[in-house]
């Protein structure tokens, strides 16, 4: 994401540059492509926690003590980890992210529209017409 606004910026400065259209076309697709993955990966993540009640974030715990719902889960030596709030956190944070990668999915997206119209390609170019007018 970071190198795709690297780009956007050497192209708004270097307007005539094809090596920095073609740069940007790449870079911004590649970017929504995998961040749009990622955000429909954290929505999976947590439909899927949401739906077993936090139930597959202790199956690192070896101890029968633990109840099936991971919100009123209690820390023990048993567990790796501290098991008092990884439901609530979990959540927080995946939703966190997948708002994030579902934004740098629409800038890219936009980037790589922008991209096209330097190129020329695609439905929203300039015709030679409109450029005569």
């Amino acid at each position: 994401s970071i190198a795709v606004g690297i780009v956007a910026i050497l192209v708004s400065h270097n307007r005539s540059r094809a090596a920095l259209h073609w740069t940007l076309l790449s870079a911004s697709l590649l970017n929504c492509l995998v961040s749009a993955a990622c955000s429909v990966g954290l929505a999976l993540a947590i439909a899927l926690t949401v739906h077993s009640r936090g139930q597959h974030l202790l199956v690192g715990c070896n101890s029968s003590a633990l109840p099936l719902d991971a919100r009123v889960a209690i820390a023990t030596n048993d567990c790796p980890f501290n098991t008092t709030r990884i439901y609530d956190t979990a959540l927080a944070l995946w939703f966190a992210s997948m708002v994030l990668a579902a934004a740098e999915a629409l800038l890219s997206g936009r980037c790589f529209l922008v991209a096209l119209i330097y190129r020329g390609i695609g439905p929203c170019a300039r015709s030679s017409s409109t450029e005569q007018v």
